[in-house]
């Protein structure tokens, strides 16, 4: 028996040629994560395009490209027919790239920069190839690098400090993409594991409903596709006020 034909709500319903690599990208949780850049950036006191655009950038190479292309090569989640060496290429060119970017933003001044382009290399690796048994293969991971790092990072770079408000985006950040993870986890396990759903759902006033893997999955889908859209709006929203 078979499950959902595509692997994701998002991806296309092919693997084996361009669509493979549009599904690669993640485009709705890439977006997502790259919104938390833009937070961290407008919130700061005073934003440089030129410094947002490079960490855009930079967050865009290391998880868009680098993170999912490790990750499609540690089980094929996706199930693309991308071939191994295609997918190791992409991922050292673009994870490269990022941290080249890191680098030269330290060496120009921002020299704690350095240090957090090392942890987003260090995290990348770590977290999609599932190293040390998968110590770092977690929800807390997954949520402090992908949702309260990048904030963070837009921030220092924007003005070389912490403090209490940036520090509270972050928490903001950790948590949202910890409700995102608990969403998609129950998501892909039906998507992608499960063969068949079977049952009923009695209501109070007598009232059935059958269940199966679509209305399982209805919900969570759609306040994924909600917040996706609703993170990048605000996070549009606040860069936009700004100007």
């Amino acid at each position: 028996m078979k499950t959902h034909d595509a692997p994701a709500f998002y991806a296309l319903n092919a693997g084996g040629n361009w669509k493979g690599y549009v599904n690669l990208l993640h485009f709705p949780y890439t977006l997502w994560h790259l919104s938390y850049v833009v937070l961290g950036a407008a919130l700061a006191p005073t934003i440089y395009l030129d410094r947002l655009a490079g960490t855009l950038l930079a967050f865009f190479l290391a998880v868009g490209i680098a993170s999912h292309a490790l990750d499609e090569l540690n089980g094929r989640p996706l199930g693309t027919r991308i071939p191994r060496e295609i997918l190791i290429a992409m991922a050292v060119v673009s994870l490269t790239g990022a941290m080249a970017l890191g680098i030269v933003a330290g060496v120009s001044g921002a020299i704690w920069v350095l240090p957090l382009a090392v942890f987003g290399g260090f995290i990348v690796v770590s977290y999609n190839l599932g190293l040390w048994n998968g110590r770092f293969h977690s929800d807390f991971w997954f949520a402090l690098a992908w949702g309260a790092f990048p904030a963070v990072t837009a921030y220092w770079i924007h003005s070389a400090t912490i403090n209490i408000p940036v520090g509270l985006l972050a928490i903001g950040c950790f948590t949202l993409s910890l409700a995102q993870r608990t969403l998609s986890k129950e998501v892909r396990n039906v998507r992608r594991r499960t063969i068949k759903v079977d049952g009923t759902m009695e209501m109070i006033d007598g009232r059935t409903t059958k269940l199966d893997r679509t209305s399982i999955i209805a919900a969570p889908e759609r306040a994924l596709v909600l917040l996706s859209l609703t993170v990048v709006l605000l996070a549009g929203g606040l860069l936009a006020s700004r100007y």
